[in-house]
């Protein structure tokens, strides 16, 4: 009991401002993540990329987390090395991949010609974008392991929704500003394409130092708990626990619920800005701000959910209603007569309702299904799972576009203008609703059976 007592994270101020810190690394890496989305009717018409190319670069997120596991490896290693280690790692190769996506757009490099039948400029730029997908992927590991670390048997939830509402602030400016960015630091009519980019890279290196200053944090509070070396804490885990985590059906039901929710929100919004212009008829300054509304609401909502999970329980619940939420939203965005801007933005906050639940009760779900001490592996293999769909969704809806939803392309004064029917892709985002309905009904069935506590407060009384 004495030594509970002189635990640091007993100290509101010191675990809450903890969590301010690997929150902000958060926002930096998220911002990053959507920074193109609202360029694409401008690379397309200054660019000559196409709705392919826009997809291909896009999916580059998922392809080192997926085809060469590196989130497998990231979780190993933040289970075998620590927080510390692997959270300065994963920080340093954000900044990479952000480097290499500069390069690309700004075109410092000649990027004439192709690739492997790929644009020169689309895949140097989706390099740095799966460089960087693997930096914020492991950081997200790493936060979530901070997070259970700093607050478990207390305010989890609610610590675990405020990370992500801040991450997603991220999100927001990232839908928002970079359009009139980069029209405002234009040229003679030409629009700076690369400064937003620029923004985040400066972003990531101001995450970075506050991730410096949390280690600091973190030693105190090892040193507050007679820990000595934060590896000695870390050591029992074995590889063959990856086996383990592998036979629960419960860590599979949520990395199902988790690619399916995921794949039916976050590529959505690499394509809402361009889903403004061509279905609701939205000014291109205008088009980016409708989507930055959802991630606006997430930001109250989300720690709102979480603390009535922390507090009431019912997680799976949670998870069943944001999953019908989903769907319901995606049909109402597919039907072609509904096309008043007005209509998008009530959808777009009900979507934000929607990104608030689930995420809300599903992330602090693990550590209920799951030892801690694999916590790191098990995190990674439901984002490894989970980058199959930002990776195949976003290629996908890129295809489809490309080649059964283009209503016109014209050219005038030399740009390039293509204007597209978006219902089908809207079914197609539509069915990742459907399919996580029925695998959270199977989770809640599974939870009754193995009593793994998700419909239970997660505050200790």
């Amino acid at each position: 009991m004495e030594q509970i007592r002189k635990s640091l994270r007993d100290s509101k101020s010191a675990r809450w401002g903890a969590l301010a810190v690997v929150s902000f690394m958060m926002l930096c890496g998220y911002y990053i993540n959507y920074v193109i989305s609202p360029l694409k009717p401008m690379l397309e018409e200054y660019m000559g990329w196409n709705s392919a190319d826009f997809g291909t670069w896009n999916s580059a997120y998922g392809w080192f987390n997926v085809f060469f596991l590196m989130l497998i490896f990231g979780g190993l290693i933040l289970d075998k090395m620590g927080v510390r280690f692997t959270g300065i790692g994963a920080s340093l190769t954000m900044i990479v991949g952000t480097v290499i996506q500069y390069i690309a757009i700004d075109q410092m490099i000649p990027m004439e010609g192709e690739i492997f039948g790929i644009k020169t400029q689309i895949l140097i730029g989706s390099i740095g974008f799966a460089i960087f997908g693997v930096g914020v992927e492991v950081a997200g590991i790493t936060v979530s392991k901070v997070i259970v670390k700093w607050f478990k048997g207390k305010e989890l939830a609610l610590a675990m929704g405020l990370e992500m509402a801040t991450a997603r602030m991220g999100t927001a400016i990232a839908l928002a500003v970079p359009l009139p960015m980069a029209k405002a630091l234009g040229v003679g009519g030409m629009p700076n394409i690369s400064a937003p980019m620029m923004l985040g890279l400066a972003l990531l290196v101001a995450g970075f130092v506050s991730f410096i200053w949390y280690t600091f944090m973190d030693r105190k509070l090892e040193k507050s708990e007679g820990i000595k070396d934060e590896l000695s804490e870390e050591e029992e885990f074995k590889v063959s626990d990856i086996f383990f985590i592998m036979k629960n059906k419960g860590f599979w039901l949520i990395a199902l619920l988790c690619v399916l929710f995921y794949s039916g929100v976050f590529p959505f919004l690499y394509y809402a800005t361009d889903l403004m212009i061509n279905k609701y008829g939205v000014g291109e300054d205008f088009a980016g701000a409708i989507p930055s509304l959802l991630p606006l609401g997430t930001i109250i909502l989300t720690p709102f959910f979480g603390n009535l999970y922390d507090r009431k329980g019912k997680g799976a619940t949670i998870m069943l209603i944001g999953s019908i939420m989903l769907l319901i939203v995606h049909i109402f965005f597919a039907i072609p007569i509904l096309d008043s801007y007005i209509f998008a933005i009530i959808l777009i906050l009900f979507l934000g309702i929607t990104f608030s639940l689930v995420p809300s009760a599903m992330w602090p779900s693990v550590p209920k299904i799951i030892p801690e001490r694999q916590l790191g592996t098990a995190y990674a293999l439901i984002f490894w799972v989970q980058n199959w769909g930002l990776m195949g969704m976003p290629f996908l809806i890129g295809i489809v576009l490309e080649k059964y939803c283009i209503i016109s392309r014209d050219v005038v004064d030399g740009v390039t203008k293509t204007t597209y029917d978006y219902t089908l892709p809207m079914m197609i985002f539509a069915v990742t609703g459907l399919l996580a309905i029925i695998v959270a009904l199977l989770l809640k069935a599974e939870d009754k059976k193995k009593g793994y506590g998700l419909e239970m407060p997660n505050i200790e009384k």
